[in-house]
């Protein structure tokens, strides 16, 4: 058995003498470091035999181990179905902090000095009822923004040019997320394809910066520009305010299936840092062809070393976590919520402050787990994704082709008001990272535009990407000239957009549906590394007026503490920043029984007023009408309440009609399938 400090040291430690390199194997029964010439990279300069300690760990030291230096290590060990061992491989030690590729699937790791100079940045801590996730791609957000030099797109430094931190600032998201950017690479079956692995879910490495994103002038530099240059990136985009967070793969590697390619794990320890049967056919819940053994202490810690690494070294904010069941699951391969690494992960002081975000599922038994994670996280709700587009899209088609919806107002509701009936009370509405779309599926603009996925440019037949959609296409598939159409795929738009913004919750945006951008009906571009995929800066007419109404909602949802509850309310109990909720029905009455259960129930008046604790009391009140004929409401009567004052209305594609003031008790013409948001003036 290992102990925990014997684990708390693995990777290069650079010293006045040269460096010493630490690697973990139980299995292994030989290990040597390689140390490479500086220009000739199939040229080991030596090789330095490494010992082992009674924890496993192999270590070797060299006084040519400084930084810029390329290594290498070469591993022997017993034949056996559950290993595999290749000594005539140099593989990638698993806490390299650089890497540079020397051959089609040859890699070596390189020392770095790491010194960067913060020049007092600090992260911008924004508490998460504050904050607004913008999901983004860091090649395809900048790679055609004419307002960079051209040398500059696509790579870390076109993220933090000071064009892309302006259009981020004035739209009012706090954070962006980024899809994959640890060292990764095309799976085998794309490359022979000719195709690439453009979001990036398969990683090389856990502690290296993806080169690729980097400048050319810093790929030609080498890793530690390359670091410096995601550094940098970094500390312009905390400078102004916005926090980074990194989706990270740990829950399998790009070494595949037991007949990928070895490059790194499979050859210092197959046996225990991947999920096996004793016959060494793997145990695959991410159907990525292999899963890493989050049973044994050693995988767990390599994680929590690197997540360290990110948030305190790189400054990282926070971390999503892609396949999140699958680092809870035991040796059993069975979740649970109190699992080491997850609880681990919560508790580590090196990663105190950081937020936390689980994408609650994976491919295997029990897989989705929704609402079972333990308080301190928050997860990807995709309840509240398939409620909402249900409510705004395939009822409205259902009721267009049936005459009637599957089910009525009560289920919208309790996901706006943070899906209480998912996350248990002393989590809260935070709990819930709120979204209707991401990197993976339709964009919000397609939608409203496609009933059906269009992947034929995959080069799968139309066989890849889900087919359970919950899209509308609102009665033409595709582009059209049709001006009615349009309108109401826009206005659809503006609803599922107000939807997600004025939720209790976290929300978070696809970049690039703020201004309506569209993929062609491709709901699964993950290997499209084209301008189907990268957002265009040039936007027209209707563009520019979506883009305006995201950045008014995002302006109402930042001035409305009502709308971002921190804590469920309790009944008979005043709970501090809770929101206090009343529920009107169409005649401005409280909402009965028959109203929340009648599937022909469409249309609501709900009322939420903040239970002030840091910020001054707010209320306000949000009609939401989701048939698609006019009706006449009554505003409601209540308490302390002398006007209402309207502060956006979807049926409009501008904001020209907003702050008009409406009594208590008067009736107010609704448009089909809109929603208005009002402040309630005491």
């Amino acid at each position: 058995m290992t102990s925990a400090d014997s684990l708390r040291s693995l990777g290069v430690r650079v010293t006045s003498t040269g460096g010493e390199l630490r690697v973990w194997s139980e299995t292994a029964d030989g290990m040597d470091l390689c140390i490479f010439d500086d220009t000739d990279p199939n040229w080991i300069v030596k090789s330095v035999p490494m010992k082992r300690d009674e924890a496993g760990v192999w270590s070797g030291k060299s006084r040519t181990l400084t930084p810029g230096r390329r290594y290498g290590i070469r591993v022997t060990g017993p034949a056996g179905p559950r290993n595999s061992f290749h000594p005539e491989k140099t593989l990638i030690e698993p806490y390299s902090r650089g890497l540079v590729r020397v051959g089609p699937d040859q890699w070596q790791s390189s020392v770095i000095d790491g010194y960067f100079d913060w020049n007092g940045a600090e992260k911008p801590a924004v508490p998460l009822d504050h904050t607004v996730v913008y999901e983004a791609h860091v090649r395809g957000i900048s790679r055609l923004n004419p307002a960079m030099p051209a040398a500059l797109r696509g790579t870390y430094a076109g993220l933090a040019h000071e064009s892309t931190i302006a259009y981020l600032k004035d739209l009012g998201v706090t954070a962006v997320e980024l899809l994959p950017v640890m060292s990764f690479v095309s799976e085998q079956r794309l490359i022979k394809q000719g195709l690439i692995n453009y979001w990036g879910y398969n990683t090389l490495n856990f502690f290296t910066p993806h080169a690729d994103y980097a400048t050319q002038a810093a790929q030609a530099s080498g890793p530690e520009s390359v670091l410096r240059e995601f550094k940098g990136m970094v500390k312009l985009l905390h400078e102004a305010g916005l926090e980074v967070i990194l989706d990270v793969v740990y829950n399998h590697t790009a070494e595949e299936g037991p007949n990928g390619p070895v490059t790194s794990l499979r050859g210092i320890d197959e046996a225990v840092y991947y999920r096996q049967n004793d016959d060494g056919s793997y145990i695959d819940v991410t159907g990525c062809g292999n899963t890493v053994n989050f049973g044994h202490e050693v995988p767990r810690r390599l994680v929590l070393d690197s997540l360290a690494y990110w948030a305190n070294e790189v400054q990282i904010d926070g971390f999503r976590f892609d396949l999140a069941v699958t680092l809870g699951r035991d040796g059993n391969v069975e979740y649970r919520p109190d699992h080491p690494l997850l609880t681990s992960i919560r508790d580590e002081p090196a990663l105190a402050g950081v937020k936390l975000i689980a994408e609650p599922w994976d491919m295997g038994m029990s897989g989705w787990q929704t609402g079972n994670f333990a308080p301190g996280w928050s997860e990807w709700n995709d309840r509240y994704r398939d409620r909402m587009r249900d409510f705004w899209l395939s009822d409205i088609q259902s009721m267009r082709t049936r005459g009637s919806v599957g089910s009525g107002i009560g289920r919208f509701a309790t996901r706006m008001a943070g899906s209480s009936n998912t996350f248990a009370t002393d989590r809260g509405p935070l709990a819930s990272l709120n979204f209707i779309t991401a990197h993976d599926g339709f964009t919000l603009a397609d939608l409203t535009a496609y009933n059906d996925k269009h992947n034929l440019g995959n080069g799968e037949s139309n066989r890849d990407g889900t087919d359970n959609n919950s899209s509308f296409n609102h009665g033409v598939e595709g582009p059209t000239r049709n001006l009615e159409v349009l309108a109401t795929r826009r206005k659809a738009i503006r609803n599922l957009l107000g939807t997600l913004l004025l939720s209790a919750g976290i929300p978070m945006i696809t970049a690039g549906d703020e201004f309506g951008r569209s993929q062609r009906g491709n709901n699964n571009a993950y290997c499209q590394d084209s301008e189907l995929t990268w957002l265009n800066w040039n936007f027209d007419d209707w563009q520019q007026d979506l883009h305006r109404v995201s950045r008014r909602l995002l302006q109402l949802r930042r001035e409305n503490p009502a709308l971002r509850p921190v804590h469920f309310g309790r009944l008979g109990e005043t709970t501090l920043s809770a929101s206090t909720l009343e529920w009107y029905n169409i005649e401005g009455k409280s909402m009965s029984q028959e109203d929340w259960n009648s599937p022909k129930e469409r249309t609501l008046q709900y009322m939420a007023a903040s239970t002030p604790e840091h910020e001054q009391f707010n209320r306000i009140l949000l009609v939401v009408h989701a048939l698609e004929q006019e009706l006449t409401v009554t505003l409601p009567v209540h308490p302390g309440v002398s006007s209402y004052t309207l502060l956006w209305d979807s049926s409009h594609d501008d904001l020209d009609e907003t702050d008009i003031e409406h009594a208590p008790g008067t009736p107010l013409l609704v448009p089909g399938a809109s929603m208005q948001l009002f402040r309630a003036n005491s």
